[in-house]
């Protein structure tokens, strides 16, 4: 009897473990994915950036990218993505290629990956906003 009773004390121990990191965990996310619907880009004026390259970073609980930015001629002629994760937000990696072509943030998020999308284009409105490397 002693057995079955200690037996059964471990399950509901190893039960309620379970339950507790799922509830921790989905409210990790929760927060995460309000935090990631709240970011705002602006626009950055490059006719005030000097030439040369400039690196910047965003971070949420999820996702996270790094990029390094290139301006000549108050132009972006390169968005490097060094960095990037994410969940399934791979598609939006083509998000530096449409900064460069258009010469704004202010370009579409990819559907499916728009958090990635939006983490990327912070990083490279932090990079445009900081001190040059």
């Amino acid at each position: 009897m002693k057995k079955k009773y200690a037996v059964f004390s471990i399950f509901a121990i190893i039960v309620v473990g379970i339950i507790a990191a799922v509830i921790g965990i989905k409210s990790n996310l929760k927060k995460s994915m309000e935090e990631l619907a709240k970011i705002t880009i602006s626009d950055v004026d490059l006719s005030q950036l000097e030439n040369g390259s400039y690196t910047g970073s965003y971070k949420t609980g999820l996702v996270s990218a790094k990029v390094k930015v290139k301006v000549n001629d108050h132009k972006i002629i390169e968005v490097e993505l060094l960095e990037h994760n994410n969940g399934k937000g791979a598609p939006a990696e083509i998000i530096p290629d449409k900064v460069v072509e258009a010469q704004t943030l202010n370009v579409d998020t990819v559907s499916g990956a728009t958090y990635s999308s939006k983490v990327i284009l912070k990083a490279i409105e932090n990079a445009l906003n900081s001190v040059n490397d």
